[in-house]
């Protein structure tokens, strides 16, 4: 018996923002796969899927925002159910990596808890993984199996470039760690000059750290701040506030993850950035939004990014080689 071998790409959804996972299924012209999700009273949480998903290729969207830990329990047994319903591979698709922060050990009796949710995905069924904007590119290395790394520069920098169009740049990186990144928007910016806060961070105090001072020139010009996220906002206003002093004409803050723990937005509305652009690879309500922040949509590059991915294409093209 013979039977010709159709593949049948199924998105799926948590609960954390489907929203997002919307708009991506409608960029590829399908609907997400009907799900029963709920969670018992003592919060043990509960997944079926509506309708067969055996030999599909499954692509499930979870946005691990705050409640993270609930939202990365959810994705996981999402997972187990596809493999345990004969999936043919699964792709997990998390725009916004939980824990990626702690991906190394800076003192003894630390967790790398980055590789452990790398770990905990592949054991719940996961071939792949399409991430967003990692905080340190090695965690791509933490996954026994395919990794898809997207980038929002392009998105973000082709903004800043037409809003600011008249406007002399300097790129500005709030640590020297992310001097690569900022090499890569000075690039897309014409060549923009490059400069970078030096900062000291209390590892004894998480979410703070101090702004020293500014190394480059960035007199008259609009500074681009460019980081991966944006937290309690606590580095980024110190950044700011340095390149103002500094001589900075002004101030533009781009990232590709809006976290904006309390008190992000206090912080942000009294600073002297003039606007601040992200994307919504996390959902931002509406308590958390302010006249100067910009959301860009993340949607386009991620239903892309599953097509290639769907039909054995190259998710590094996407990126002038450069994933």
């Amino acid at each position: 018996m013979k039977r010709a071998t159709e593949k049948n790409l199924m998105v799926f959804s948590g609960r954390a923002y489907p929203e997002l996972a919307e708009e991506v299924a409608e960029q590829l012209g399908t609907g997400l796969v009907p799900t029963s999700a709920y969670d018992f009273a003592n919060s043990e949480i509960y997944i079926r899927y509506e309708e067969s998903v055996r030999g599909c290729d499954a692509f499930v969207i979870q946005s691990h925002t705050a409640p993270i830990n609930e939202w990365v329990m959810e994705h996981l047994i999402m997972v187990d159910a596809l493999k345990r319903a004969s999936a043919k591979r699964i792709t997990v698709v998390m725009p916004f990596y939980p824990y990626a922060r702690q991906d190394k050990k800076h003192r003894g009796r630390e967790p790398i808890s980055a590789r452990l949710m790398a770990d905990l995905f592949k054991t719940a069924g996961a071939n792949r993984l399409i991430v967003m904007d990692l905080h340190a590119d090695q965690v791509q290395g933490f996954f026994d199996g395919p990794v898809d790394h997207l980038m929002a520069l392009p998105i973000l920098a082709e903004y800043v470039a037409e809003t600011y169009a008249d406007q002399p740049f300097a790129v500005v990186s709030p640590d020297a760690g992310r001097i690569k990144v900022a090499e890569r928007w000075s690039s897309r910016l014409g060549g923009a000059p490059l400069a970078f806060i030096h900062k000291t961070r209390n590892i004894d105090r998480p979410n703070e750290t101090v702004a020293n001072r500014v190394v480059g020139e960035v007199k008259g010009r609009v500074c681009v701040l460019v980081d991966d996220m944006i937290d309690t906002g606590g580095t980024i206003v110190k950044a700011a506030e340095a390149l103002m002093e500094s001589g900075a004409a002004g101030v533009l803050v781009a990232a590709t993850h809006a976290i904006l723990s309390d008190p992000a937005v206090d912080r942000l509305k009294n600073s002297p950035v003039t606007e601040v652009v992200v994307t919504n690879t996390l959902p931002i309500s509406p308590d958390k939004q302010f006249d100067k922040l910009t959301v860009l949509s993340i949607a386009p590059l991620l239903s892309r990014a599953i097509r290639e991915v769907f039909e054995d294409g190259s998710v590094t093209s996407m990126f002038d080689g450069h994933a």
